[in-house]
């Protein structure tokens, strides 16, 4: 099986949800679940950051990304979709995932995929945990696709959950109002793992609250922790800015720099901000 022949034989289990619509959703985790004991439960294996949300979270999980990099660690990155090929979707530092990769792995799990019958994106979360666990990631950057709570990413219990912010997305499966929309993205909240949400929202902030003190999970929105102070405004469409950063009333980063365009990436980059300091709260030893 060449690496075309493998694609061809991924997409073509595509869900059947984008064919046929709600009826067809599967709503459990049962298939992911069967494919990482099958595989020896990868996803035990990584320390991990899960993002969800409704726009920002393919922002945030790539500056999350390049800041732990940059530091000098192993990151892998999970994201969707891609733009020219597969392998965008799971890459470790710069390296995207090799073809042969994929061709193996494809290969050697046939016969289950043949069994459990797994959609495409399934088998792709179960590529990406296994990659990244052999391949000995130190934080893994992991960013769900739809929804949160049945996305096949949420197999995961993370070092912290991500929420960047919640819209009109995806109604036909995730609810028809904010707070149903927003109960199916708290999903990837877990016991005790702390959580940062990106906005707060009046209708959706009550469900996150909710949520985390259920779990006795560990909760702040970044909009109410972090203030950026503008040093130098972005391009619009080229980026460039550079901002200083307080936490409350305290300076805590003497200057950023993002290179991002957009209207929105001046949140994503609070909210990825928010989530490393979280981060080196309760892991110090991912802060170097």
């Amino acid at each position: 099986m060449t690496y075309t022949q493998t694609l061809e034989y991924l997409y073509a289990r595509l869900p059947m949800f984008q064919r046929e619509g709600p009826p067809a959703f599967k709503k459990d985790l049962s298939n992911t679940r069967a494919l990482m004991e099958i595989l020896g439960h990868p996803e035990k294996r990584l320390r991990a950051v899960h993002i969800a949300g409704t726009n920002g979270k393919g922002s945030v999980s790539h500056m999350l990304a390049a800041l732990y990099t940059a530091r000098g660690f192993r990151v892998g990155l999970y994201t969707s979709p891609h733009f020219r090929d597969f392998r965008e979707r799971i890459r470790i530092g710069r390296a995207l995932l090799p073809e042969e990769a994929v061709v193996e792995f494809v290969q050697r799990l046939q016969p289950h995929i043949e069994w459990i019958r797994p959609s495409f994106f399934e088998i792709t979360v179960a590529l990406a945990f296994e990659h990244f666990a052999r391949e000995g990631v130190e934080l893994a950057v992991v960013e769900t696709g739809l929804g949160g709570r049945l996305d096949s990413t949420n197999v995961l219990t993370p070092l912290l959950s991500v929420i960047t912010n919640i819209g009109y997305d995806h109604q036909q499966f995730l609810g028809e109002t904010l707070p149903e929309i927003g109960a199916e993205k708290a999903g990837i909240i877990k016991p005790e793992v702390p959580v940062v949400v990106g906005e707060t929202h009046p209708e959706t902030a009550p469900v996150f609250q909710a949520r985390a003190e259920a779990m006795g999970a560990p909760l702040s929105f970044a909009d109410r922790e972090l203030h950026l102070q503008t040093l130098h405004p972005p391009h619009p469409l080229f980026g460039g800015g550079r901002y200083r950063v307080f936490h409350g009333e305290k300076p805590w980063l003497e200057e950023v720099s993002l290179d991002l365009g957009g209207p929105f990436q001046f949140q994503n980059l609070r909210t990825a901000l928010e989530a490393a300091r979280r981060l080196d709260e309760h892991h110090p030893e991912l802060h170097s």
